[in-house]
């Protein structure tokens, strides 16, 4: 059986960065561990106070409070993105952070009829 790597780079936006390797007997549950991990260090900044300065923070963070229990859309959450800030914002920027936060791991995407349906990953224990 070939040995199996998996790397991962994270970049937390404020200057630091982090770079982790699993290599060898790599389970399911050692994964789900490593993002248990990365939550962690997301924790420490929702618990701060919220920074909602960039584009991509505003629309993780409408993610995170009005879609973390269901499937939406990239145009559901274009509306809400507009309702909840006020400002406008093109489709293709809410869908290029929504490929970005599922090429992560944050956000689960299954095609649809007509377009991509997205889901936040939650941790199974």
């Amino acid at each position: 059986m070939a040995r199996k790597k998996i790397r991962i780079q994270l970049d937390d936006g404020e200057g630091g960065k982090y770079s982790l390797s699993v290599e060898g007997n790599v389970t399911r549950e050692k994964i789900i561990k490593v993002f248990e991990l990365m939550d962690l260090l997301d924790m420490e900044k929702v618990e701060g106070e919220a920074n909602l300065n960039s584009v991509g923070s505003k629309i993780w963070n409408l993610v995170e409070n009005k879609f973390s229990f269901g499937d939406f859309t990239s145009s559901e959450l274009l509306g809400a993105y507009e309702d909840e800030f006020n400002e406008p914002v093109k489709l293709s920027v809410i869908s290029t952070y929504l490929s970005r936060f599922t090429d992560r791991g944050a956000l689960e995407r299954k095609r649809s009829s007509r377009e991509w349906q997205y889901r936040k990953m939650t941790i199974k224990h």
